[in-house]
């Protein structure tokens, strides 16, 4: 039996980028069964984008918006995992459009017992603003990088056999390009809310689903996002975040106390 995908892009204030990421999903080669759009408090041009959206989309689109009071990133995920329909979460940036065979790679490549990570392309200021779907893929971006406008453009490959890595490490973690079964979120309670600010809600979940017994697969030449430059958040949470992935690093945490039960 085939799962329900959904695919959850979390957004800020930012609506030319989320308009690509959306694009790009409305054209996959396999399209997921519903959108969500978990938004950490963005303005009403946002708003007005996803209802244009909406309007012209032959996928459900949804938005789940809530006040803004700073980077609360693993609050407005859960609040979108607890109103999603499907079985297969996608999780996605606004900042990453991705590969037209996204949706498609992470439903072949599914595995219980895991979640998926794919990786990225990193593209430069200069081509972000113009670009979409349409041109994000190797060839294309080939010149760009002779210029040093992209980096890691080994990314875009797609080989005939894919590399895959099946591990519980936590190098290379990057929620703009990962996916999950609901039910395995759940088992966790989702991610941590006591983590606001920018770092680590991603790393942390990943170890309390290691601490269940999951493992990553990681899989190189498919599952690839094109990240769009934008300027670095602030850290000034960092150090706090990394205190909270460390306890759960070392009591061996499999469920946080702040998290998805909530919303039910």
């Amino acid at each position: 039996m085939n799962a329900k995908i959904t695919v959850i892009i979390n957004t800020y204030n930012r609506p030319h980028y989320l308009s690509k990421v959306l694009n790009a999903f409305l054209h996959q080669t396999f399209p997921p069964d519903e959108i969500i759009i978990a938004d950490d408090g963005s303005k009403d041009d946002t708003k007005e984008l996803i209802e244009n959206y909406k309007k012209k989309s032959k996928i459900p689109i949804n938005h789940v918006w809530h006040e803004d009071k700073g980077f609360r990133l693993a609050q407005i995920r859960n609040k979108a995992i607890a109103k999603s329909s499907g079985d297969y979460i996608i999780i996605c940036d606004d900042d990453s459009i991705p590969d037209i065979h996204f949706v498609e790679d992470h439903n072949k490549y599914k595995m219980t017992g895991s979640f998926l990570q794919g990786h990225r392309v990193l593209l430069g200021k200069r081509i972000s603003n113009d670009i979409s779907y349409e041109n994000c893929n190797f060839f294309n971006l080939l010149k760009f990088y002779l210029m040093g406008e992209v980096r890691n453009i080994s990314n875009a490959l797609r080989l005939p056999v894919p590399l895959i890595r099946i591990s519980q490490g936590l190098k290379g973690i990057r929620g703009c390009n990962m996916s999950f079964y609901k039910k395995d979120l759940i088992s966790v309670n989702g991610y941590n809310e006591d983590i606001v600010g920018w770092g680590r809600e991603d790393a942390e979940l990943a170890v309390r689903l290691y601490n269940r017994g999951l493992k990553k697969k990681d899989i190189k030449f498919r599952l690839c996002v094109y990240h769009l430059f934008h300027d670095e958040f602030s850290r000034e949470r960092l150090k706090k975040n990394d205190e909270i992935l460390m306890e759960t690093l070392k009591k061996h945490i499999t469920y946080c106390e702040n998290g998805i039960d909530k919303y039910f």
